[in-house]
C-alpha cells in the first residue's frame, strides 16, 4: 500500500517549507476508477499561496544560477535514483489518481527518471561559444544564461513524464521554478517534488502550488516576477496565457492538441497496423496529446482492416488499471467522460457509422468510475467534427483513402499537426510520408505516441507555439544568449 492510500492530509511546498494553503481550504483526491476511494487531500493554492512561491524562488535565483552546473546535474542524479528506487510505489500513486494501467504508470515514472539522468548529463556539456575577434586584445565568447523565475502549469494525463521534461532542463540551467500540477493529479506531482527535497535541492529553487488554474495559475501568467511560462493542455487556455504573457514581454512554450492520423497503405501489414492503430487510440484511455484519432486507410485494405480493428477493439479488456488483466482504464474525470461521450453522440448525428463501443460501461466493477467502452467509427469523412475536433478519449474514426496522395491530403487537413504515423513495407513511400507530412513527430510502422527524452519534441501548426521541449532543444526555452 502506498502512502497515497492512508488518508493523509498533503501540502503545497513553498521555500523548502510544506504548508497548508492560505486560506485553509483543501479537497480529495479522487480515485476515477473508484470515486468511493480518496487518495488524501490537497490544497486549493490561492493567488497569495502562488505569490509567495514565486517570491521564494525569487529569492533563491540569484544563489541557484551562480550554483555550478555539474552540482546541479549531481542534485537531478539524486531525485533520479529516488524516483527509481520507488517506480512500483509512485507507478501505483498515478495508477490511482489518473486511471491509466499499472504497467503504463510504472513506465512514465521510469521515463521521468530517465528525463531527469539524461538532463543530469547535460549539465556536464558546454554553455556556449568562443569567437574571433577583430581585436588581437579582445576575448569574445557567447553564453546560454538562466532567465530567472519560470511557471511550469502541466495537465493530468502524464503526471510524472511532463513535469519531468520541463523541470529537469530549467533547473539544470539555472532557473528556478514554480509548479502548478493539474489539480487532479496532485499526487504524483507531490512525489516529483519530494524527489528534489530528498536530493538536497536548496529551499525555494523548486516550489509546488496546488490549485485552480484560475487562482494559482492566473497569478504564475500575470507576475511580472515570472520570466516564462511553460505550459501544456488545450489550445483555448494556452492562446490565453501567450497572450498574457505577451503584454509584460515574457516567454511563452506551449504544447497544446492533437488529431493524430496513422495512415495504412496497401503494402501494409493488416495485424501489424490494427495493433498499433490500438495502441495508439486505446493506451491511457486515449487520453495522450499523441493518440490515434484517425484511421487514414487505403481503400483496398478498407474492408479487411475494419474487420479486424473492430474484432480486435472488442477484445480490449476495460477495468481498474491496478488489475493486471486490464487493457484500458478509466476517463479521468466526470468531466472527461461528459465530453467524451457527447462527441460519441456528434458522431451519430454526423452521420459516421458506430461500429463498436460508444457507451458508458455499467455494472458492479464499472458504476463508481468514469468508465467508457474503447470505441470505434467507420464511415467517417475529414470535414466531421470527431475528424476535427480533439476528444482526449478512447475514440478512433476510420477514413478510406484512394491512394497515398489523397491519404496524405487527408492527413494533413487539420489544425493540428503534432504526430503522426505510417504502415508500409515500402521505404520510398515511408520517406514521401515523411516529408510531406503536416507534424511534428512522425513514426514509421510504430503507434503515434512515443518519444525519447534526447529528441525535440513538439508540433507544427496549431499543435505548439513552434518551441520544442526534451533533448538540446530545451535549452532554447529555458536560457537567453548573453555575448561577452
Amino acid at each position: 500500500m502506498t502512502q497515497a492510500q492512508n488518508g493523509k492530509t498533503f501540502r503545497n511546498y513553498i521555500g523548502g517549507q510544506w504548508l497548508d494553503a492560505s486560506n485553509g481550504a483543501a479537497t480529495p483526491n479522487l480515485n476515477p476508477a473508484n470515486t468511493q476511494r480518496t487518495l488524501g487531500t490537497f490544497p486549493s493554492a490561492t493567488r497569495a499561496d502562488a505569490q509567495n512561491a514565486i517570491q521564494a524562488a525569487h529569492d533563491a535565483f540569484a544563489a541557484w544560477s551562480r550554483t555550478p552546473m555539474p552540482k546541479r546535474g549531481e542534485i537531478l542524479h539524486r531525485a533520479a535514483n529516488w524516483m527509481d528506487a520507488r517506480l512500483d510505489e509512485i507507478g501505483e500513486a498515478l495508477t490511482r489518481e489518473e486511471g491509466k494501467t499499472f504497467a503504463e504508470a510504472r513506465g512514465e515514472v521510469a521515463r521521468g527518471v530517465s528525463i531527469l539522468r539524461y538532463f543530469a548529463g547535460q549539465c556536464m556539456e558546454p554553455t556556449g561559444d568562443v569567437y574571433p575577434s577583430a581585436s588581437a586584445s579582445t576575448l569574445l565568447f557567447a553564453e546560454r544564461v538562466p532567465l530567472g523565475v519560470v511557471g511550469l502549469i502541466t495537465p493530468w494525463n502524464f503526471p510524472a513524464a511532463i513535469p519531468a521534461w520541463k523541470m529537469a532542463p530549467a533547473l539544470a540551467y539555472g532557473n528556478t521554478v514554480v509548479f502548478k500540477p493539474a489539480e487532479i493529479t496532485p499526487l504524483t506531482a507531490w512525489y516529483i517534488v519530494s524527489a528534489f527535497e530528498q536530493a538536497g535541492l536548496p529551499p525555494g529553487v523548486l516550489n509546488l502550488v496546488v490549485g485552480r488554474g484560475s487562482q494559482a495559475g492566473q497569478e504564475l501568467v500575470e507576475n511580472p516576477k515570472v520570466k516564462a511560462i511553460s505550459f501544456t493542455g488545450s489550445n483555448e487556455v494556452g492562446t490565453r496565457i501567450a497572450a498574457t504573457v505577451a503584454q509584460r514581454g515574457g516567454k511563452t512554450q506551449l504544447e497544446l492538441g492533437g488529431k493524430n492520423p496513422i495512415v495504412i497503405l496497401n503494402d501494409a501489414d493488416i495485424a501489424r497496423a490494427v495493433e498499433l492503430t490500438v495502441q495508439g487510440a486505446m493506451l491511457s484511455t486515449g487520453q495522450k496529446c499523441t493518440a490515434t484519432s484517425r484511421a487514414i486507410v487505403v481503400r483496398e485494405l478498407a474492408k479487411d482492416y475494419g474487420e479486424a480493428l473492430a474484432a480486435r477493439v472488442k477484445q480490449l479488456r476495460v477495468g481498474d488499471g491496478m488489475q493486471s488483466d486490464v487493457y484500458m482504464g478509466p476517463l479521468v474525470s466526470a468531466d472527461a467522460e461528459k465530453t467524451v461521450l457527447e462527441y460519441i453522440a456528434v458522431g451519430k448525428n454526423e452521420g459516421a457509422r458506430l461500429v463498436t463501443g460508444g457507451e458508458k460501461l455499467r455494472g458492479d466493477e464499472y458504476d463508481s468510475g468514469f468508465f467508457v467502452a474503447p470505441t470505434v467509427f467507420d464511415k467517417v469523412t475529414s470535414d466531421m467534427r470527431i475528424a476535427q475536433e480533439e476528444i482526449f478519449g478512447p475514440v478512433v474514426g476510420v477514413i478510406e483513402a484512394k491512394d497515398i496522395d489523397d491519404a496524405i491530403t487527408l492527413a494533413n487537413h487539420t489544425r493540428f499537426g503534432l504526430s503522426a504515423s505510417v504502415v508500409t513495407r515500402d521505404l520510398n513511400l515511408a520517406l514521401r510520408f515523411m516529408r510531406e507530412i503536416e507534424a511534428g513527430i512522425v513514426h514509421v510502422n510504430s503507434m503515434t505516441a512515443g518519444a525519447e527524452p534526447q529528441v525535440p519534441f513538439g508540433g507544427f501548426k496549431d499543435s505548439s507555439s513552434g518551441t520544442r521541449e526534451q533533448g538540446k532543444a530545451a535549452r532554447e526555452f529555458f536560457t537567453q544568449w548573453k555575448t561577452v
